[in-house]
């Protein structure tokens, strides 16, 4: 639990009375995804169902390969005194009976490896839906991450402005004690300041805000204290489209998943189908199958032996349950290849999208910068012509607000900038 704390006259800080304090954890973009890839739900989710299409396939090699048993078994059965039929269960041989041999047993049918290739299928487009999960939690992580140095660059021209209008709200007093302006200007940079005031607790609110939702990603106590180590002024290159284009189609998880997806549904069609082929199974028996557990009966013969069988089932009547199931596959296959169709086109639009976003907001970036520039210099002009009485104490306020603007709009459109690339390296698989 945790107290607010007056830390000045326009803002509240969170204090930590009962608690000793805490190293500030120094927080990077990488280590911000691995933190969040060890606590998210759903990609815990995604984890288990990769790690349980993995096991599906391992199951369905393991019915390709011969099964290897040792069977151990006594039987009892009510004797008669008639040595013709020693037994009153014909189907068993003596009224003591010990059974001890290795069992090996292997099937020989197409559904089986028509199984084990849609599990194989399976997995891989398993695996390829987690690559969906850890690039949409990277996609969130991103968000917030450059939000709160967003709400951290906000807060920072929140308070430039309040010293701004600091500064001014003395000159007015100054300028008015001295006979050089009308008390009107001051009340006007009085109002100015406590605007400055108010805008700067909202500031440090949202920073507040953004930096808990980014600590419920990362911390199993969304207290702790870190920091950003990134910043917004270096801006990494925007990459040519075709390259973009490229490793978009190439690694897309999206366009895996729905590739082995139909590849699964399609293999699933042929697996239906081998229902109607028939089946040969093999079976070898070693060991012991006599009225003595020993390796020589009282008569000195030998009990160990072997034996086989073979065994081909023909399939004749299921009461349509076969053909129930080829029509079921089909149905999975139209449908895997309508969303690979879908797929394929979401991806084309959103590579589009998300191209041009990065594009627009990397040239919005150079105008915001044009207009943080020329704000400022129209606010040093204005406070010049102002201190020489040639200006009024509006033209002062309009190029303070001017300079709030331009300084909040550059830092949005950074953060909107990285967004957009990180959404375009993670849409193609170049984000770590």
């Amino acid at each position: 639990m945790f107290s607010f704390c007056i830390a000045s006259a326009v803002s509240f800080v969170p204090c930590y009375a009962q608690q000793p304090a805490s190293p500030i954890i120094s927080i990077s973009l990488q280590e911000a995804i691995k933190r969040a890839q060890s606590a998210n739900i759903a990609f815990a989710a995604a984890i288990s169902d990769a790690g349980i299409a993995q096991s599906e396939r391992t199951i369905a090699r393991s019915a390709l390969l011969p099964n290897v048993v040792y069977h151990n078994q006594y039987l009892y059965t009510e004797g008669t005194e008639r040595p013709a039929n020693p037994v009153r269960y014909i189907a068993n041989n003596a009224v003591h009976e010990y059974i001890s041999q290795g069992t090996a047993t292997e099937n020989i049918g197409g559904a089986g490896l028509a199984s084990y290739m849609r599990a194989n299928a399976e997995a891989a487009a398993a695996r390829a839906r987690l690559e969906v999960a850890r690039r949409g939690l990277i996609a969130a992580v991103v968000g917030n991450y450059y939000g709160v140095l967003a709400a951290d660059a906000k807060s920072a021209v929140a308070l430039r402005a309040l010293d701004e209008a600091n500064r001014f709200s003395t000159i007015t007093r100054q300028r008015e004690e001295g006979g050089e302006a009308a008390h009107a200007d001051s009340v006007r940079a009085d109002l100015q300041l406590q605007q400055r005031q108010r805008d700067l607790n909202e500031a440090m609110l949202g920073a507040d805000k953004a930096r808990l939702d980014l600590a419920v990603m990362l911390f199993s106590d969304p207290t702790t204290p870190y920091k950003i180590s990134a910043t917004l002024e270096e801006l990494p290159d925007l990459p040519a489209r075709s390259e973009i284009e490229a490793a978009a189609m190439l690694h897309s998880p999206d366009l895996k998943a729905a590739i082995e997806s139909l590849r699964a549904a399609r293999i699933g069609v042929t697996a239906a189908r081998f229902a109607y082929v028939p089946d040969l199974t093999l079976n070898y028996f070693y060991g012991i199958d006599a009225a003595q557990f020993a390796i020589h009966n009282p008569d000195g013969v030998r009990n160990l032996g072997n034996s086989g069988s073979v065994t081909f089932d023909i399939p004749v009547w299921d009461w349509f349950a076969t053909p129930s199931r080829v029509h079921e596959s089909v149905v999975r296959r139209e449908q895997a290849k309508v969303e690979l169709t879908v797929t394929q086109r979401q991806l084309i639009a959103s590579l589009n999208e998300l191209y041009q976003e990065a594009q627009v907001a990397l040239d919005q970036l150079k105008l915001l910068d044009q207009s943080v520039h020329s704000a400022a210099e129209s606010l040093r002009l204005t406070n010049l012509r102002y201190t020489a009485g040639e200006g009024s104490v509006l033209e002062v306020v309009d190029s303070q607000n001017a300079v709030v603007q331009a300084e909040s709009s550059r830092a949005d459109g950074t953060v909107r900038y990285f967004i957009a690339l990180a959404d375009l390296q993670t849409l193609t698989g170049n984000m770590p």
